[in-house]
């Protein structure tokens, strides 16, 4: 079980879940994610991130940002760094590069590689998976191919009995393809503008 309760109020939730996490523009979603990718972390679960926004420095720096976490088993698949042309990088321990957004068959690949190996190579048998963003990977792709990735990658996180987090711009996107793409998830976390500066927080299906 994994437990959300001090992020999100009053989360609890099953291994192999895959929840979609949406709201407009600059409300917190990713801080929200991370958040919740952290307070696994010090608990001792496994923390892999799918970016496509931030090189693998930056996601890091999340983690060693937090004392608490710093020493956290963590994987990060980089999908910029090689699109931007930083020259030669090499995948080590803790990142994984995948040559653009665009390349989901090696997103998936470089994906079941950390789960293999937190999962039988380390022994982290909970382990938390943030993609982010969808939104992204709708830029480079058309509504098809991206709704066959992700039908492939909550399926792994299913199979994995991880706990998968999927970042959306909620306004980037029209009414049909979010309704499309929420078909894949069990549950959502709404995240909008609230009343103070701690933001809106909404739960559908947790």
């Amino acid at each position: 079980m994994y437990d959300l309760v001090d992020v999100v109020p009053a989360s609890r939730i099953e291994p192999g879940t895959n929840v979609l996490v949406t709201g407009p523009p600059m409300t917190g979603k990713r801080s929200l994610a991370y958040e919740i990718l952290l307070e696994g972390a010090v608990r001792g679960d496994g923390s892999i991130v799918v970016s496509t926004k931030d090189s693998a420095e930056n996601v890091l720096e999340e983690f060693t940002s937090r004392a608490d976490a710093s020493d956290a088993d963590v994987g990060v698949v980089d999908c910029v760094t090689k699109q931007r042309g930083v020259g030669t990088v090499d995948d080590d321990p803790r990142v994984k590069y995948a040559s653009s957004p665009v390349d989901m068959t090696g997103i998936g690949i470089k994906l079941s590689e950390f789960l293999q190996d937190f999962y039988e190579d380390r022994g982290v048998t909970e382990n938390r998976v943030l993609l982010h963003s969808v939104s992204t990977l709708l830029m480079y792709s058309d509504l098809q191919t991206v709704f066959r990735f992700l039908h492939v990658f909550t399926g792994r996180i299913q199979s994995a009995d991880a706990l998968g987090l999927y970042v959306i711009d909620s306004t980037a996107h029209d009414d049909q393809t979010m309704n499309t793409l929420k078909q894949l998830f069990d549950g959502l976390i709404t995240v909008d503008e609230g009343d103070g500066d701690e933001p809106a927080i909404d739960t559908v299906g947790l």
